[in-house]
This record gives C-alpha cells, sequence and structure tokens, in this order.
C-alpha cells in the first residue's frame, strides 16, 4: 500500500518541498516509497510542472539536493561515481513523473566533469526538454553548491508506462 506523502514542513532538511500542490500529489507518493534516495539523504528542494511547446503535456522539472558523505567517498578519496549517478537518476525520475503518469528510465548516459569530495553538497536540477508520444527526453546537471562548479551531465530518456491516475 503506497505511503502518503510527508506533511508539509518548513524544516529546511524537508525531504520534499512545502509548497507543491495537488497536481503533484502522484511524484509526491512515489518520493514518499523512494527509500533508496531518502536513505542517501536525497532531498528534493523543487518539483514544478510547465507547458510543452505545441500543445504536448507538461514538462517537469525538479531540484535535489545530496550531501557527500564518508561512505559514498572511494580509493581516490572522491565521491564515487554511482552515488552521483543515483542523484541524477532520482532528480530525472521526480521530473518525469511530475506530470502524473508512471514514467520509467529506458536509456540514460552521463558524462563526470569533475569530481566531487567528502562534504560537498550536490545540486542536481533536472528539466525535461521533450515530451513526444509516452517517450520524453530529460537533461540532468549538478553542481557544488558553494561554487556552483559543474560536476556532471546526465541525459536521460524516458517511457511512460500508464495513462494519468484522476485524483492523484
Amino acid at each position: 500500500m503506497p505511503q502518503t506523502p510527508p506533511p508539509p514542513t518548513s524544516a529546511p532538511d524537508a525531504a520534499w518541498p512545502p509548497d507543491t500542490g495537488p497536481e503533484l500529489a502522484f511524484v509526491a507518493r512515489m518520493w514518499a516509497d523512494d527509500g533508496c534516495s531518502r536513505g542517501l539523504g536525497m532531498r528534493v528542494v523543487e518539483v514544478s510542472l510547465h507547458p510543452g511547446a505545441n500543445g504536448s503535456r507538461p514538462l517537469g522539472s525538479a531540484t535535489l539536493t545530496m550531501t557527500v558523505t564518508e561512505s559514498m567517498v572511494n580509493g581516490h578519496d572522491i565521491a564515487h561515481g554511482g552515488f552521483i549517478f543515483t542523484l541524477c537518476d532520482s532528480a530525472f525520475a521526480v521530473a518525469c513523473n511530475a506530470h502524473g503518469h508512471l514514467t520509467v528510465a529506458a536509456s540514460c548516459d552521463i558524462d563526470f566533469v569533475a569530481p566531487a569530495r567528502l562534504g560537498d553538497e550536490l545540486v542536481a536540477r533536472a528539466a525535461e526538454s521533450a515530451g513526444y508520444g509516452r517517450n520524453g527526453i530529460t537533461e540532468v546537471t549538478v553542481h557544488r553548491a558553494t561554487d556552483e562548479a559543474l560536476i556532471a551531465v546526465f541525459r536521460g530518456r524516458s517511457r511512460t508506462l500508464t495513462r494519468p491516475n484522476p485524483g492523484s
């Protein structure tokens, strides 16, 4: 049984932004059930919908944060790429599910631009750039919060599996 979204809160460490409306209930429930992302300390800072071009479906965007912890650092004393990829994938998931349809990754790739280190707060910004039929394309960039240094660039391709759930 799906959990209900976390209650709205203004706490700075809230896992879900307090100012989201009922149109984002589907993705809020998805996030509430995502133990992996929350277990890694990820927080959704922003999630929204924007009109699609030429009458296409609305396009989602999301901003997530994650702090690099000791258990995320590899033998080179930098953040393991798998954790950065997971941050990107989670931001991708929130953005492409914001329109209320069950949507999953079809494929994705990532370019690591610079290393992240222990204690770095990483900010992942995801934006759907195209939604066509049941397919979508989402770009995610990861920056270090302190100096906005680009850490990684991710491009995901998504596939919608269901129609929107009325009342979701």
